[in-house]
């Protein structure tokens, strides 16, 4: 059985630990409502220019263009977006098995990597996969020009016929206490899904420039949109899985001060009981 100094000491090791998890769990939250305030501004966005881009594609019968060109799928570039930092639940490796899982599904394709965040890094460099490029310590202030560097490395790869296609696998954000796991094709561009008869696709636009004009200005900045719309989703659910992580964290902590403090209130009570028990031995030693 433990002493009492023993308990004493692990109760202080948990509450310390139980300040930092609600620390991280009030960080995470204010965090979260500006990650959050970022995504819904961005949906609207970038479902507009999906409509458009969609609505452009449908109706124009010259669709040469480098993005828009199928090669097959000889060669697959998967973008993995995590975190940079864990403790945050199950957020990172629910992304890491959706891309081991993508991968095994097409082992006969010729695979590479790009890391978008430590974590995904760090687990799949050790794996025989070819990394093309890693972004490390940019998930915590993300600017628009992260995407835009990115996206014009994946551009030009896929130009340069490098590459056949292109997947990036995220976490949606849905509530602070629920993502959903996304693998979403985003080269080469075809017709969106949800987008048909019955869809925003079929509203008319009037287009000044030539088609290859607007191709060349609004298909790599479709890339780049929805790319950074993907690293808004990514940030946001990063930080909605951390604070409840960390909220359960917090409670497990006061459970287990909780437990300590009454062993050692036991332990303290069984002691004082010995230390009666042979006062009083000794007295009636003495007295006999």
């Amino acid at each position: 059985m433990p002493n009492l100094r023993d308990v004493r000491r692990r109760i202080r090791s948990v509450r310390n630990i139980q300040k930092t998890t609600r620390a991280m769990k009030f960080v995470s939250a204010s965090k979260l409502k500006r990650a959050q305030d970022r995504v819904v501004a961005a949906r609207p966005y970038a479902n507009r220019m999906l409509a458009v881009l969609n609505s452009l594609i449908l109706r124009v019968e010259n669709k040469e263009h480098p993005l828009l060109k199928r090669r097959g799928s000889g060669r697959i570039l998967l973008v993995v977006i995590t975190g940079d930092k864990g403790l945050c639940g199950a957020f990172n490796s629910n992304i890491v098995k959706a891309g081991v899982a993508f991968l095994n599904e097409h082992s006969q394709a010729e695979l590479a990597l790009t890391a978008i965040g430590k974590k995904g890094y760090d687990y799949f460099k050790r794996r025989p996969y070819e990394m093309r490029e890693q972004y490390i310590n940019i998930m915590g202030k993300l600017e628009y020009g992260e995407a835009k560097r990115i996206a014009d490395f994946i551009i030009r790869q896929y130009g340069s016929e490098a590459l056949d296609e292109v997947y990036v696998v995220y976490n949606e954000f849905k509530s602070v206490i629920r993502q959903r796991v996304v693998v979403e094709r985003l080269l080469p561009i075809g017709e969106i899904a949800g987008l048909g008869m019955n869809g925003s696709a079929q509203l008319e636009y009037l287009y000044e420039d030539k088609p290859q004009v607007i191709f060349d200005h609004l298909l790599p900045r479709h890339v780049e949109v929805q790319l950074f719309r993907a690293m808004l989703e990514s940030a946001a659910s990063e930080h909605g899985a951390r604070m409840t992580a960390m909220d359960a964290a917090t409670t497990n902590a006061k459970e287990m001060i909780d437990r300590l403090t009454l062993n050692m209130n036991r332990i303290r009570q069984a002691s004082i009981t010995k230390e009666i028990i042979e006062i009083v031995s000794g007295a009636n030693a003495l007295a006999e």
